[in-house]
């Protein structure tokens, strides 16, 4: 008869939990554990507290706010998940391994089947699915006026939506507004319909890391007018893409009043966009407006249509570099009209092509007014493209806002997110910029855990399957991107590194600064967006020149920071005061560079503050959870 064994797992629980029984049945405790976290010596935080008293040799005050970022592990999950970590298991758990650990993980919803008879007025609702929304309505409207605003984690998906509808109107006045990391998908938008009309009036504005996705958007329409007036206006590094948009439509006019204005690092795409169109009037009045290092890429843009008008009022107007690349546009079009009035008048030059530029056309009119500097024409149709009117234009040509403290700046760059070591002096007003942490909040992982996962751009479908992120995923992209940064090579006198613990944290800063290190961040985010005065300022090692550690938060399933050292910095820990009562209300921590020389001329603190790299140092605040660790005083 076969002996019946314990599984390996259970053994491992059973373990810890007579190991957990015998320490607190006979009152053992370690002092290092215990005394500081007035619990269990076996969880994460007394193991990464007794490694901080091993590590680090002045007797100061722990960081409370750094502790609180440590694993919420107990023994128990934390030996369960290191031995499923060990055999490649987690995927299998991942819920139970999100939820325990603290983690940021997006798991898709289950759509829900609505169709309604009567229309539907949401004035606030959230963060739900549509399987088929106002699929063949008669006429009526559909308003949603508060969707899913100010949410950490916003995500919507609608499929169907007004399908097959006559005479029907859409209107969204607020979707998503100020949330953080957005996720939106519209699949099949509008197809079929008829008259009526779909208006986005504000769609994920002030969004830190937006993805969306409109898939068939509006195919096979019939004179269903589309409006954004304002799509992904003053957003933070994300994607966006259209594909099939207006495919086969009939006299369906679509208008971007408004998009990606003021936004930082996003990446559009737009593919299959007014493809087989019959008469289709398509405008962008204001497309990237002032954006930072956009990358805008349409393929097959209005291929094959017919008697087609398609309007880029500014195009990337004031932005700073980025990428564009139109491929096929207008392709076999006929008696198209393609106008750019304003094409690339950036601030600072980006890289622009265009590939089959009316290629194959008939009886169609392309012409360019004011045209970007950088740029590529290659493979376009030599008959019907004109440059009659076309002007070379300048870079630096944008609008300036003025900052409180008198110093022009281009739109995109936030007041007061760089400024002159001069301006720390007592007494002084100006702009804070917004310090908050925009970021989903998240914890480390024990170093034992996050040592036994792939961190590489060459494991990346082994981190997929673990966190479950399907092909073109906000996961995906979360993943993707943090390990690009990661893995960057550092630039000249920068050493880095990217930290999924607290340990690694610690031995990094010791690696750079010594065993004798102190970490800071700033207290809190009051005085935010608002104009401050400086009170009370003390350099940190005396206000000499020193070397530093500072550490960005980076967006992961876990918490991940990307930290750094570069040379010649000081550091200042500064009073904030309100400025009309001069009273203290938080207590921030500024870095000024004083070697400029390697960065970018492109970089947003010449854009804000002028000058040149090398000509000037540069100041910024460490903002809500990001600090910086220097030598102790």
């Amino acid at each position: 008869m076969e002996t019946m064994r314990t599984p390996p797992l259970l053994t491992t629980i059973l373990f810890v939990f007579f190991l957990y029984l015998s320490f607190t049945s006979f009152n053992v405790c370690f002092a290092e554990g215990k005394s500081s976290t007035g619990g269990n010596p076996f969880t994460a935080k007394a193991s990464l507290i007794r490694y901080w008293n091993k590590q680090i040799s002045n007797k100061l005050p722990k960081p409370s706010f750094l502790l609180s970022k440590a694993s919420p592990l107990n023994a128990v999950d934390s030996a369960v998940l290191t031995k499923l970590a060990t055999q490649n298991a987690l995927s299998s758990h991942l819920s139970s391994f999100c939820s325990s650990a603290n983690l940021f993980c997006v798991f898709d919803s289950s759509p829900t089947s609505e169709k309604q008879v009567k229309d539907a007025n949401f004035a606030f609702y959230s963060n739900r699915g549509f399987a088929n929304y106002g699929d063949s309505r008669i006429g009526g409207v559909d308003s949603f006026k508060n969707y899913s605003d100010g949410l950490n984690m916003p995500s919507g998906s609608f499929r169907r939506y007004s399908g097959d509808s006559t005479d029907h109107h859409e209107e969204f006045t607020s979707y998503a507004r100020d949330g953080n990391v957005a996720t939106g998908s519209f699949a099949g938008y509008g197809s079929g319909a008829t008259g009526g009309s779909g208006e986005f009036t504000n769609y994920d504005p002030l969004v830190n890391v937006p993805h969306l996705e409109f898939t068939t958007y509006d195919p096979n329409g019939n004179n269903h007018k589309l409006t954004f007036a304002a799509y992904t206006d003053d957003t933070n590094s994300g994607t966006e893409s259209f594909t099939s948009y207006g495919k086969n439509g009939k006299n369906v006019p679509a208008e971007f009043t408004s998009y990606g204005d003021n936004s930082n690092i996003i990446g559009s795409t737009f593919t299959a966009y007014g493809q087989l169109a019959n008469s289709q009037n398509d405008s962008f009045k204001a497309y990237g407006h002032s954006s930072n290092n956009p990358h805008n890429n349409f393929k097959s843009y209005s291929l094959g249509g017919n008697a087609a008008t398609d309007t880029f009022s500014n195009y990337r107007d004031g932005a700073n570099v980025g990428d564009d690349s139109f491929q096929s546009y207008a392709r076999s079009s006929n008696s198209a009209e393609v106008n750019f009035a304003n094409y690339g008048r950036t601030f600072n030059v980006g890289n622009d092509t265009f590939k089959e530029y009316g290629k194959g056309s008939t009886d169609s009119s392309v012409g360019f007014k004011i045209y970007g500097l950088n740029y590529t024409f290659k493979d376009y149709e030599r008959k019907g493209v004109t440059f009659s009117q076309y002007s070379r234009a300048s870079s630096n040509t944008t609008a300036t806002a003025t900052t409180a403290s008198g110093i022009s700046v281009n739109r995109w760059v936030e007041p007061g997110k760089f400024f002159r070591e001069s301006m720390l002096k007592e007494g002084n007003v100006m702009v804070m910029p917004d310090i908050r942490d925009r970021m989903p909040e998240r914890s480390f992982l024990p170093r034992v855990i996050a040592s036994k996962l792939p961190f590489s751009s060459s494991r990346l479908q082994e981190l997929k399957d673990i966190f479950h992120a399907r092909d073109n995923s906000t996961m995906e992209h979360v993943i993707a991107n943090a390990l690009e940064e990661c893995e960057r090579a550092p630039s000249r006198g920068e050493t880095k590194r990217c930290v999924g613990s607290v340990e690694d944290m610690i031995d990094f800063a010791v690696s750079v600064l010594g065993h004798d290190v102190v970490v800071r961040t700033t207290e809190t985010t009051r005085g935010s967006k608002q104009r401050v005065m400086v009170g009370e300022v003390r350099g940190i090692n005396g206000g000499k020149v020193t070397r530093s550690v500072s550490c960005h938060q980076s967006l992961y399933p876990y918490l991940l920071y990307y930290c750094h050292s570069v040379p010649k910095v000081r550091v200042y820990e500064v009073d904030i005061l309100d400025v009309e009562r001069k009273e203290k209300m938080n207590k921030g921590v500024a870095i000024c560079h004083i070697d400029t020389s390697a960065w970018s001329q492109s970089h947003g603190a010449f854009v804000a503050l002028g000058s040149s790299p090398g000509l000037i140092e540069v100041c910024h605040w460490i903002f809500e959870n990001d600090m910086t660790w220097t030598t102790s005083d």
